[in-house]
């Protein structure tokens, strides 16, 4: 019976891969058509490429997004990683599950609900203290970092909560200060989920339409504003290059990771081997 079953789960599996996928693997191809029309192959060429990047406006974007990103991702990992030590190493102290709700309200609520309420405190700021003047680069990072900072809590906080905590009481035993002990012993333990939460959340800030669009303001368009502007009056080969380079950052990202993720389990499957036949050879001259 189960025999049975594989075809067709496997025919299931190939459709789902190819109703992702397909449609990728056609915007690359399109990028590289000579004709201006994305549904119609005229040749070979690679002319939108360069026409991109001529374009003035979308690496204006791209710089201001990379930019973004990069702030809002740094403060979501020291506000995040804060709420996550808090959270898992203070016990049950008064507001603490008032911090959790606050810390994962933004994992739940409506983007549109987010940013409006971002605008009209961004709005009502500036009227009461003058600051911040406008909305720009600035209001889009605070924003940014507003919702990142839930994610990378959650991340960081799943990392700390299955980590050994006598690893920490021995430290402290030994004589280190709290602080040294976490920048000591804490902080490289949970530098992996440090990573992936300042990855998650540069790629929240990068994606993001709908919150940059309620706080932003002139000349603070970000990369995602520009392309859904552009997409609106028709889409453009110039498009289809720009979305496949970024595929081709991240599918080389992806496959530098996967190296790397490789490379540190062998080195760690080759240490354990050598620990292991170090143990035996006591025994063994015995």
């Amino acid at each position: 019976m189960s025999k049975r079953a594989n075809p067709f789960l496997t025919g299931w599996l190939v459709a789902g891969f190819a109703f992702l996928y397909i449609p990728i693997l056609s915007l690359i191809l399109f990028s590289f058509n000579e004709s201006k029309l994305v549904t119609v192959w005229a040749g070979f060429s690679t002319r939108w490429y360069k026409s991109l990047l001529e374009n003035q406006q979308i690496l204006d974007a791209a710089a201001l997004s990379v930019r973004i990103g990069l702030v809002s991702a740094c403060l979501a990992v020291v506000l995040g990683t804060a709420v996550a030590v808090a959270l898992t190493r203070f016990g049950h102290f008064r507001g603490r599950a008032l911090l959790s709700g606050l810390s994962t309200a933004p994992l739940v609520m409506p983007e549109v609900i987010t940013g409006l309420s971002l605008l009209l405190l961004f709005v009502a700021m500036e009227q009461i203290l003058g600051w911040p003047a406008g909305r720009g680069m600035l209001t889009i990072i605070i924003a940014h970092t507003t919702f990142a900072m839930a994610y990378v809590a959650v991340v960081v906080q799943s990392r700390l909560t299955g980590m050994d905590p006598s690893i920490e009481e021995a430290a402290m035993d030994l004589g280190a200060r709290p602080g040294k002990v976490f920048f000591v012993i804490t902080l490289p333990i949970i530098a992996p989920a440090l990573v992936s939460g300042f990855l998650l959340a540069f790629t929240l800030s990068l994606d993001d339409l709908v919150i940059s669009s309620f706080v932003s303001g002139p000349g603070a368009s970000t990369l995602p504003m520009v392309i859904y502007s552009k997409v609106r009056l028709g889409l453009s080969p110039e498009i289809n290059a720009l979305a496949t380079l970024m595929v081709a950052v991240v599918g080389i990202g992806v496959l530098i990771a996967g190296v790397l993720m490789n490379r540190a389990s062998k080195a760690r499957l080759r240490d354990e081997q050598m620990a292991i036949a170090g143990d035996r050879q006591p025994g063994q001259s015995a």
